[in-house]
């Protein structure tokens, strides 16, 4: 028995674990209920008195340090498992690929960020709206054109909105003047789809209520919101035109010259561009909204969101910007 305890003790002298499987393989062989040292401690219960006291302790040291061996093995095996799936924090991070805004919201962003540095705050509402606050209190006439389901989706009693001047009226029953906001928003015409119009677009409004307020603080308004998004030196005109919520009104044109076939064509030939309604809030708007036309005094102007966009980015087909196709969206990361 002597010479078997050697022969393990030679066999377990420099043995190492490199992973679990071998080490429950160690168990498996020497300290399981049919392991060596098991075999030998049930030979060892027959030994005459006299060769116990030979054996029994060289058998017992060996039965002690395989059992260390395997409770330190397996404490050294637990603590490295635990970290072999954790980043090592010393390589460098991989590059990963970012999303993008939209250019939508670029400009949208853009728009807002330039008013709101002239004090206006930012306002939104809902896009299913009551007549009242879409047509009525607007100074919609009852046989008004835009009533007519040619240009308004109408849901029940109910239309998709077909501006966001509706804002407008709901905060300015809310509010007491002095009133200066923008109002982004996507709105809703019955209209034919095409490269350059759709059944849903989006617009930025702007009104500001106070006492004393004229055109000319309304024109010094767009002429600073035009030197800012469209560059320094950019051309303005104004020309008369009519919208039943504002009075006088009129249409705000930009120069885009004619140069060449593309501008030829976005101007049809004038040089001039037109980007935006605006106009004094017509009086009757203001009573509709218990606001005394008396006392005060309001300008609004409003923009399509969709055309600047097709316009600043070169964009030549409105519904390109609907399509979620990445190639185009890409093109904007980190803007």
């Amino acid at each position: 028995m002597l010479d078997e305890i050697e022969k393990i003790e030679k066999e377990t002298a420099s043995i190492h674990f490199a992973d679990a499987e071998s080490l429950e393989q160690f168990r498996l062989t020497y300290l399981s209920s049919k392991g060596k040292i098991q075999h030998l401690m049930d030979a060892f219960r027959n030994l005459p008195g006299e060769d116990k006291k030979t054996v029994g302790k060289p058998l017992n040291a060996l039965k002690a340090r395989l059992e260390e061996v395997y409770k330190i093995s397996k404490q050294q095996l637990t603590a490295t498992s635990g970290t072999e799936n954790k980043f090592d924090t010393t390589l460098p991070v991989s590059s990963m690929a970012t999303g993008s805004s939209h250019p939508l919201k670029i400009v949208e962003n853009t728009l807002c960020d330039i008013f709101y540095s002239l004090g206006f705050d930012i306002a939104d509402g809902p896009e299913i709206e009551d007549d009242w606050h879409n047509f009525g209190a607007l100074n919609f006439a009852d046989d008004h054109p835009a009533r007519d389901m040619q240009d308004t989706f109408f849901i029940g009693n109910h239309v998709l909105r077909t501006h966001t001047s509706s804002v407008q009226i709901r905060e300015m029953e809310k509010r007491t003047p002095p009133i200066r906001l923008v109002m982004p928003g996507r709105v809703y015409r019955n209209e034919a789809i095409s490269s350059r119009s759709n059944c849903f677009f989006h617009q930025i409004e702007g009104l500001y209520i106070d006492k004393g307020v004229s055109f000319a603080d309304l024109k010094q308004t767009l002429y600073y919101f035009v030197q800012q998004f469209f560059g320094e030196g950019t051309q303005v005109r104004f020309r008369s035109s009519y919208f039943p919520f504002t009075e006088p009104s009129a249409e705000m044109d930009i120069w885009a010259g004619t140069d060449t076939e593309e501008n030829r064509r976005l101007t049809k030939g004038t040089g001039w561009l037109e980007v935006l309604g605006c106009g004094m809030v017509h009086p009757n708007v203001l009573k509709s909204c218990n606001i005394d036309p008396e006392v005060y005094q309001g300008y609004a102007f409003g923009m399509g969101i969709d055309r600047i966009t097709m316009l600043k980015y070169g964009i030549n087909d409105i519904r390109d910007m609907f399509h979620n196709d990445i190639r185009l969206l890409s093109q904007f990361a980190g803007l």
